[in-house]
């Protein structure tokens, strides 16, 4: 996959891992982030990954935004350290999970989650979409549509967690749940905007924008995670 390298300082390892079980992928930013608390000069990693349909939970949310019987879910269902509501992965949305060194950025969490904001806003208008903040919340939109949701967990400076890009999933399973808390906004996606859309031609798009707002220099890595040879039979989605 060719991709824009930015020349800078510090390097930023690019994994995409494809279609994963969400718990796989969880176990996977913490052995990253673990791993980064032991040796401050560890590069950052962005992971890029779909989900098979799972609902999430934020450490704080609220079960009331969940219009299902959480004891007899129809998709597999986690609470997580990251903060805000509930929310919905399936695939055709691209999960993008940054584990960086804020020591090396900025150590201010707004600006981190406006950091990755403009990842997004920047890649849509790529394809000439015009997306916008809203004053008081965190996300991206188009023509009020809600297209990426963030969520973060930052531990001595190490993020984990991060956003989801709606490029072209099923949005049905949005229906059962109010997303990220927000009642009145309706979810969308690219694809309503940008016919035809794909995942793999999204991906080194936002990639280069990764690279340019937060100045890394990017480099694909192909290997395996550890976590996926320990836990094989996880990885049947």
């Amino acid at each position: 996959m060719n991709i824009l390298i930015v020349t800078e300082d510090r390097k930023l390892i690019v994994q995409d891992i494809g279609l994963i079980a969400y718990k796989l992928a969880w176990e996977y930013q913490k052995e990253l982030v673990s791993t980064r608390k032991q040796d401050s000069n560890a590069d950052d990693v962005l992971v890029l990954t779909e989900h098979p349909p799972v609902y999430t939970l934020g450490a704080g949310s609220q079960e009331q935004f969940v219009h299902f019987d959480l004891t007899n879910p129809s998709y597999k269902v986690h609470r997580v350290e990251r903060g805000g509501e509930v929310t919905y992965h399936c695939p055709g949305q691209l999960v993008g999970y940054p584990i960086l060194n804020l020591h090396y950025h900025r150590k201010d969490l707004h600006w981190y989650l406006r950091q990755l904001e403009e990842v997004v806003i920047r890649t849509l208008a790529h394809y000439n979409l015009l997306a916008k903040r809203i004053q008081g919340l965190t996300g991206v939109w188009v023509d009020d549509y809600k297209v990426a949701a963030i969520g973060i967990k930052v531990s001595r400076w190490i993020t984990m967690h991060g956003f989801a890009l709606n490029i072209c999933p099923d949005l049905s399973g949005f229906e059962r749940i109010t997303p990220c808390g927000i009642a009145d906004r309706p979810v969308g996606s690219m694809a309503q905007f940008v016919h035809g859309i794909t995942l793999a031609e999204v991906k080194p798009i936002l990639v280069q924008h990764f690279t340019e707002v937060f100045r890394l220099s990017a480099q694909y890595l192909e290997e395996s995670p550890t976590s996926w040879r320990r836990h094989a039979e996880d990885i049947k989605v």
